[in-house]
């Protein structure tokens, strides 16, 4: 039995009308059940495998490229010459994280300690750890400015203390020492008659106390019952501030540990978070957006104002005593140890830095620092956080080893700490919270598209059924079948006569 069109057009008009209806509740409801879909995906919680997975055990490529800024002329600076120096590195290690001692509260937070541990990588490295590299001593030149303000007599006490030791102004050793740690007398020494006065109680070295360590305790929101606070710190170490600053505003403990931020971004977002290294709360701001490894980011970087001093931006001054802005003194939190902490090659500093040593050439492509978020779940997508390590030095009176060193904030090592989604990881997470959410978006304006196209064939249809009865009742009522009969029977009754 043959279906009419116009039946066939009343079929294809409903199937269309559902599909607009379908793909119009998927406008409205879509972007919930998407939402919804990164929330549980985001939220701290173990049943998460993927997100839950990342937060732990942070299995992706994660790099310290280290490198250290060799004195060309160590003698000439103790006359009170202008340093020169020659970048050394990059020095590659391979650095493994992971948390441990994780504890869920009941107000939903959870508690963890952050384990790091550090591989060097000779393929990835310019140089070998076995590369002899000229810095200043921090023991030596350090310790003078720290005791320039005691009485003279003590200040004699302390040169006689550095030449028993044979200590002098600058170190020439192995790179794999001045990271890791090398045995001293002095070190020895000061640990047993001044407990406390130096960061490690073993080997003497710029990351000595970073290896095989943790960053403190954090206590983060897991974002169970609010999804904007998911990652925010609660406490560091069971603090809600710090003391290190001279503002109730500077001791803030401000945003996340730095590893993830809550979900939803736009261009008006930053990232705040609190970095043990630096002691401090910082933030970075919204530069642009782009594309990293198939997947949409925002990219934030550090504002001209994160390491301004007091008189160029007013709520830093706070972090002062400072300097020339650029410059960010971390004495309070480094046994008062007169250390800095800027950008790589003084970038976006006072241009008056650049003049003090000579061999620095800063740009934003190798000195600035970024991170790359999936604006959605808040997941960082690659890393670049870039540091120095700056010493104060200069001639103090009474101790001999400083000579006629004029005042300089001397670079010693810049490092970048660098990360990356990539691998199985990447799969899964492009899967489940970039390429289904997309399909879900693309398949209301399938549905509402399919369906206006349905329901117009039906019209289409309905209307050409329509012309041709139309056209065939006209044709019917000029030429009537019945009237072939009529003249039909006298032409036979002529032939039979």
């Amino acid at each position: 039995m043959a279906v009419s069109k116009s039946t066939l057009a009343i079929v294809f008009l409903v199937l269309g009308g559902l599909a607009v209806l379908f793909g119009t509740v998927l406008v409205f409801v879509g972007p919930i059940i998407i939402d919804d879909q990164i929330v549980k995906n985001v939220e701290i919680n173990p049943k998460n495998d993927l997100s839950y997975t990342m937060w732990k055990d942070i299995p992706v490529p994660f790099f310290m490229s280290v490198y250290f800024f060799h004195i060309v002329n160590p003698k000439e600076i103790l006359k009170g010459e202008k340093p020169m120096v020659i970048q050394r590195g990059p020095y590659v290690y391979r650095e493994k994280r992971w948390k441990d001692n994780i504890t869920f509260h009941d107000n939903n937070t959870v508690s963890y300690l952050e384990f790091r541990q550090y591989f060097f990588e000779e393929s990835m490295s310019v140089g070998d750890e076995s590369d002899v590299v000229t810095i200043p001593n921090m023991l030596v030149l350090g310790a003078s400015i720290m005791m320039e303000n005691m009485p003279f007599p003590i200040r004699i006490l302390l040169s006689t203390t550095f030449k028993t030791f044979n200590e002098g102004p600058f170190l020439t050793k192995p790179v794999g020492e001045l990271m890791w740690g090398y045995d001293s007398k002095l070190v020895d020494f000061l640990n047993d008659y001044l407990p406390g006065m130096l960061p490690s109680s073993g080997k003497f070295g710029l990351f000595a106390e970073f290896n095989n360590s943790n960053s403190g305790q954090f206590t983060v929101f897991t974002g169970q019952d609010d999804i904007r606070k998911v990652h925010k710190v609660d406490s560091w170490n069971g603090l809600k501030s710090v003391d290190y600053w001279r503002s109730e505003q500077c001791n803030m403990i401000n945003g996340t540990a730095g590893q993830m931020w809550p979900p939803f971004m736009n261009t008006e977002s930053t990232l705040p978070f609190y970095s043990p290294d630096a002691c401090r709360s910082m933030e970075l701001v919204y530069q642009k957006s782009g594309v990293s490894r198939g997947i949409p980011v925002y990219r934030f970087v550090a504002p001209k104002t994160l390491f301004a001093n007091g008189a160029d931006y007013p709520p830093n001054e706070g972090f002062c005593p400072c300097r020339q802005s650029g410059l960010l003194n971390v004495s309070t939190c480094r046994h008062n140890s007169p250390v800095f902490i800027s950008h790589p090659h003084f970038f976006a500093a006072d241009p008056a830095l650049l003049k003090t040593v000579n061999g620095l050439s800063p740009n934003e492509d190798e000195h600035g620092l970024f991170i790359d978020v999936h604006p959605e779940t808040g997941v960082p997508m690659n890393v670049s956080i870039r540091l120095q390590l700056n010493l104060l030095i200069k001639s103090v009176s009474g101790i001999s080893e400083t000579g006629k060193i004029a005042e300089v904030v001397m670079p010693m090592i810049w490092f970048e700490e660098s990360g990356y989604i990539d691998g199985p990881v990447l799969n899964t997470f492009r899967t489940n919270l970039v390429v289904l959410p997309m399909v879900m978006e693309y398949m209301q304006y399938i549905f509402i598209g399919l369906g206006l196209a349905t329901i117009l064939g039906a019209v289409m249809l309905y209307l050409s059924d329509k012309i041709k009865s139309k056209i065939c009742g006209q044709t019917c009522t000029d030429v009537d079948p019945s009237s072939s009969t009529s003249e039909k029977t006298p032409l036979l009754q002529a032939s039979t006569s």
